[in-house]
């Protein structure tokens, strides 16, 4: 198979594995998944988490594709999707977890408007602690953070944590 064909495969993967990590993160991790997913709406005592075990369920497909294309004779093309995937696993880790998420420390501020819009829509997806009233469940391509809002409030705000008290502010509640 030509390159360019290739590579044009594998970008056409990368772009679709966005309509399939948000149709997985609305309808899957938020539906039966949540037993794993849950544990990343919540506080994490230590570096992992159930829901990393999507990460491995998600690569399967990756390297079945790969080996496939590359080693038992399957059509060539069969590599470059399962190169796609793992492509949009490299850039959804980069974002999500080390940006987003910083579970690996970085000085990255995002500057650029898609970034800032992104990176504050999926902190808005993580104000709802509970399985259902989220918002926002893509991870490259996202609405406005102000229509989210206005969701979120629209809904009553349902299921949106608690905002952290300090120790101060426990200690006058009643």
């Amino acid at each position: 198979m030509p390159w360019p064909l290739g590579a044009l495969i594998l970008l056409l993967t990368v772009i679709g594995m966005e309509g399939f990590a948000y149709a997985a993160h609305r309808w899957l991790m938020h539906g039966p998944g949540w037993f794993l997913h849950a544990s990343h709406h919540r506080a994490r005592p230590g570096n992992w988490e159930w829901n990393d075990l999507y990460a491995a369920i998600f690569a399967v497909p990756s390297i079945v594709l790969l080996l496939g294309g590359l080693q038992w004779g399957w059509w060539p093309g069969c590599a470059w999707i399962g190169a796609g995937i793992a492509a949009y696993g490299a850039i959804y880790f980069g974002f999500h977890d080390v940006i987003v998420h910083q579970r690996i420390p970085t000085r990255y501020l995002p500057k650029s408007r898609y970034m800032k819009r992104i990176v504050q829509a999926h902190r808005l997806h993580h104000v709802v602690e509970t399985k259902e009233g989220n918002v926002s469940f893509g991870f490259l391509v996202a609405p406005r953070p102000e229509s989210l809002k206005a969701e979120l409030k629209r809904r009553s705000r349902a299921g949106v944590r608690a905002p952290k008290t300090t120790g101060a502010d426990a200690s006058t509640r009643p």
